[in-house]
């Protein structure tokens, strides 16, 4: 376990390190490289800014207006007849949107039901099986210009509905 913690220790300095002596060898202005992209990187953060705001916002006022419980309750019926948990679905709503919320909604479930329940291992498995589509749909598609994502937007759902649908599945057939 010693070694474990040393490497990890040691990583990033012995990645700045062979970074540092590659430059020397090729003969690059390491520095000023650095710097550029320190620049090119504060232009991309200002360029998508605004963008995420917006999902701030929007996330906010879904969490506080209750609507994630009247859309679980109005799909409890076919929750009941798939034999999904009703516990879940905040996080399966709440994951394709934000991953801090998504965060948040595991680590309650964890603190309710415990890590080694059924509810508590579906929990992981969906936030390792799901992405947060619509924050990195966003992020991405604003910081190189790309209007139109419907398609994609589509597409990365679907896939997260798998992941989601493959969780519980795999899940039900582990325990």
């Amino acid at each position: 376990m010693k070694i474990i913690n040393y490497i990890s220790s040691a990583a990033m300095p012995i990645v700045i390190l062979v970074i540092l002596l590659y430059g020397l060898t090729e003969k690059k202005n390491v520095f000023d490289l650095f710097i550029d992209g320190a620049k090119k990187g504060l232009k991309i953060v200002i360029k998508i800014f605004p963008t995420l705001i917006g999902l701030f916002v929007a996330i906010g006022a879904l969490r506080s207006s209750g609507i994630i419980n009247l859309i679980i309750n109005l799909i409890m019926p076919l929750l009941n007849l798939l034999n999904i948990p009703s516990e879940i679905m905040p996080l399966a709503i709440l994951r394709p949107i934000s991953g801090s919320a998504s965060m948040a909604v595991a680590t309650d479930i964890m603190k309710n039901f415990g890590v080694d329940s059924t509810i508590g291992i579906l929990a992981s498995v969906i936030m390792g099986s799901t992405e947060t589509t619509l924050y990195t749909i966003a992020v991405y598609s604003s910081s190189v210009g790309i209007k139109n994502t419907r398609f994609v937007l589509w597409a990365a759902l679907a896939a997260d509905l798998a992941g989601i649908i493959a969780s519980v599945v795999i899940c039900r057939m582990m325990s």
